[in-house]
């Protein structure tokens, strides 16, 4: 193992040690899973803010009155539960399994908890350079572990060999369960300020399939199971992508170790994600930038 996956496999066996006040409940809440559960709700209040600020000034340029529709907690946490669940309700009956929200309400309550807490904050701050970069990388590690631990399991453990054994079946199910709860937010308008309205999801727009979040779902999914022999596909597949580089004998190819291949997964996704934010925050005029005035505006209206 080299110098720089050994300290990511470290600190993936501890940030998912369950921890208090959970285990004294027998519940298995990791630091990994409140910290992505933290992460996913202030972001979501920071779409639901820019995308407000953005509609109330396009309106304001065109000078124009828009209907702006007060939000309600319970809408908030369903599209935050819609994110979070959305995919893997289209999956899981695809594959003829239970969805977890149906065995457990554990997570689904402390989703709706911290999401109450959130909205509670006075202030989060617009996404810009200085706190998406590290916050990409917290987003490459948790990602990865979504990638590589939770979706493959319901493929590859699944009863039925042609669908444990089908390399189609766990892109498709990674691509589906990563992305299938923004789309539906989307074709919905959730996140938007006014009311509920049939839209084009934003991956169904000229080039919304180059978004990184779509494609590095059946990509990192792929990858781990090439790494690690997951399906009898992958470990043939290794084989002849190993002869082709030259080894001598194709038929020793190890797979390996899941703990080592989650690690250069996530240290693939943590250089996406923070390209991604040098690439859109680390320019001159940044979208924080341009609608940091009428955030500011809204929030003193709302304290007026």
């Amino acid at each position: 193992m080299s110098l720089v996956l050994a300290p990511i496999v470290e600190l993936y066996r501890y940030v998912l040690a369950p921890i208090a006040p959970f285990t004294w409940f027998d519940i298995g809440i990791s630091t990994l899973d409140v910290v992505a559960i933290i992460r996913l709700c202030i972001a979501l209040r920071q779409l639901r803010e820019y995308l407000h600020a953005q509609h109330v000034a396009k309106a304001k340029k065109q000078g124009i009155t828009v209907a702006v529709e007060e939000r309600s907690f319970v809408r908030d946490a369903l599209t935050t539960l819609t994110v979070v669940y959305g995919g893997e309700a289209v999956a899981a009956p695809l594959l003829g399994v239970p969805p977890s929200f149906m065995l457990s309400g554990v997570v689904p309550v402390l989703y709706t908890v911290t999401q109450a807490l959130v909205e509670r904050l006075p202030w989060v701050p617009l996404p810009d350079l200085t706190n998406e970069f590290p916050l990409a990388i917290v987003d490459g590690i948790t990602r990865a572990y979504l990638l590589c631990n939770l979706i493959p399991p319901s493929v590859v453990g699944h009863t039925s060999p042609l669908v444990s054994t089908s390399p189609w079946t766990l892109l498709l199910t990674s691509l589906i369960t990563a992305n299938g709860g923004f789309f539906l937010t989307g074709l919905v308008s959730l996140h938007q300020p006014y009311s509920l309205t049939l839209s084009t999801p934003p991956e169904l727009l000229p080039y919304g399939w180059t978004t990184t979040d779509i494609w590095c779902a059946p990509l990192m999914t792929g990858f781990f199971a090439l790494l690690t022999h997951a399906q009898p596909f992958w470990a043939e597949l290794h084989a002849v992508i190993a002869g082709i580089l030259g080894a001598p004998d194709t038929t020793k190819v190890a797979p390996l170790d899941p703990e080592v291949a989650r690690a250069v997964c996530a240290v693939i996704l943590t250089t996406m994600f923070t390209t991604r934010a040098v690439k859109n925050f680390g320019g001159s005029e940044l979208p924080s930038e341009k609608m940091a005035k009428e955030a500011e505006d809204l929030k003193e209206k709302k304290e007026q």
